[in-house]
C-alpha cells in the first residue's frame, strides 16, 4: 500500500502562513503610519490656511490682551509716540478712538478691574486694530467669574461684547484663566473671519415740545459693552412731505452709557448722561420755537450703514401723532418701554422728562 504524501499540503500551509504574516505586518505598518500622521497634524495644526490664520490671530490677540498693562498712543497730526502711555484706562472714549490703543488687562500679573471697566471706552474696531487683527476679522470678548469664594459672584460677567460668531463663516477661540483673590476669572477671545457687526443703539426718550424755550432732545442708550463710534449712524425725521436726514460723522458713545443728543448743550439738562452731543448746529434739533422735530405728527428713525453696504438700515423707529395715539403737550416726552424697536405701542407719553436717567445704565 502506498503512503500518502504530505509535501504539497505542507507547502500550502507554509505559503498561507507567510501571507498572513505579511498582511499582519502591513496592517501594523498602516496603523503606525496613521498614528504618525495624526500626531503630525495635532502638532502642526490643520492644512487650511484660513483656519491657521484665525488660530494665530486668536492666540496672539489673547496674549497681547493678557500679558501686560497695554498702551495708548494719541494722534496729533500723526501718532504722537512722545506722549504714549500705558495708562490707557485713564482716557475717555473720544480720546481712545482718536489714537491707537492696545488694551492690556494685567498689572503685577493680576487682572486689573479698572482696566476691565475701561474697556467700555474702547470700540470693537479699536481693540481689533490694537490687538493686530487683520481688517477682515472681527472679535467677541468675554470676561467672566467662573469660581468664587463668594457664591453670589459665580457666573458674573465682567465684560461681554463684540460680533456674534453666528454671522461669520469660521472662527477660532483662545482663553486664559486667572486665580486671584479667591476667584477664578476666565478671559475668552473669539476671532471671526468677517462677521456682521451687531452693535445697536436705542432711542429711549424723545422731547419734541420743550417748555421754557428749552431745547429738543433725544436720549440714546448704548446697550453694548464696547463703545460705539457714531460714524456710519444717521437720523431721519419725516413730517408730512418733509424729510430731514443727518449723517453723524464723529463722536463715540461709551459702552453701557446714556447720551443726550440736543438742540442746545448750553441749556440742556444732562441728568446722569455720560455724553452730550450737539445737533443744534446741524439744524436737526431745535430750541424753543425753532422746531427740528414736528410737534403734532412725525417719524424719527435711527439708522446704521454697514461698511460693505450703501443703503442704511433702520435700527429703531418712533412715530407719534396720527393713528398712534401718542400726542404730547408742552413739556411731555415719549418714553420707550424696552420692547419692540419699531412699534408705537412700545412708547408712552410721560409727564415728567428724565433726560440722562435711563434705568438700564
Amino acid at each position: 500500500m502506498r503512503r500518502p504524501s504530505f509535501a504539497h499540503t505542507e507547502r500550502e500551509e507554509g505559503g498561507l502562513t507567510a501571507v498572513i504574516e505579511f498582511l499582519s505586518a502591513f496592517t501594523l505598518f498602516l496603523m503606525i503610519l496613521t498614528a504618525f500622521i495624526s500626531l503630525a497634524q495635532l502638532q502642526m495644526g490643520s492644512n487650511d490656511p484660513d483656519v491657521d490664520r484665525l488660530d494665530r490671530a486668536a492666540a496672539v490677540g489673547l496674549d497681547r490682551l493678557t500679558s501686560g498693562a497695554g498702551w495708548f498712543v494719541p494722534l496729533d497730526g500723526g501718532l504722537d509716540y512722545g506722549n504714549a502711555t500705558e495708562d490707557w484706562h485713564l482716557h475717555d472714549a473720544a480720546s481712545l478712538n482718536n489714537g491707537r490703543v492696545q488694551p492690556g488687562l494685567l498689572v503685577a500679573h493680576r487682572l486689573d478691574m479698572d482696566r476691565i471697566s475701561a474697556l467700555h471706552n474702547v470700540t470693537e474696531e479699536g481693540m481689533a486694530q490694537g490687538l493686530g487683527l487683520d481688517n477682515d476679522m472681527s472679535l467677541y470678548l468675554t470676561i467672566q467669574v467662573v469660581e468664587s469664594n463668594n457664591t453670589t459672584r459665580v457666573g458674573d460677567v465682567l465684560f461681554r461684547g463684540g460680533t456674534d460668531r453666528a454671522s461669520a463663516p469660521s472662527s477660532s477661540t483662545s482663553y486664559r484663566s486667572f486665580q486671584q483673590q479667591g476667584e477664578l476669572i476666565r478671559v475668552v477671545l473669539e476671532v471671526h473671519d468677517g462677521g456682521r457687526k451687531t452693535n445697536q443703539l436705542h432711542l429711549t426718550e424723545v422731547m419734541t415740545r420743550p417748555s421754557s424755550n428749552g431745547p429738543e432732545w433725544i436720549e440714546v442708550y448704548n446697550p453694548n459693552d464696547f463703545a460705539v463710534a457714531l460714524k456710519g449712524w444717521s437720523l431721519n425725521h419725516t413730517s408730512g412731505s418733509t424729510s430731514t436726514n443727518l449723517l453723524l460723522q464723529e463722536g463715540v458713545l461709551s459702552g453701557q452709557s446714556v447720551s443726550i443728543l440736543t438742540g442746545d448743550p448750553n441749556t440742556q439738562d444732562p441728568g446722569n448722561a455720560t455724553h452730550i452731543v450737539d445737533l443744534g448746529q446741524a439744524g436737526f434739533l431745535g430750541v424753543g420755537q425753532l422746531n427740528g422735530l414736528a410737534d403734532g405728527q412725525g417719524i424719527l428713525r435711527l439708522r446704521y450703514t454697514q461698511l460693505d453696504e450703501v443703503d442704511p438700515a433702520d435700527v429703531m423707529r418712533i412715530e407719534w401723532g396720527g393713528q398712534t395715539g401718542l400726542f404730547m403737550m408742552t413739556g411731555q416726552t415719549l418714553v420707550w418701554d424696552g420692547e419692540d424697536r419699531f412699534a408705537s405701542s412700545s412708547w408712552s407719553v410721560e409727564e415728567s422728562p428724565t433726560p440722562g436717567d435711563h434705568p438700564s445704565a
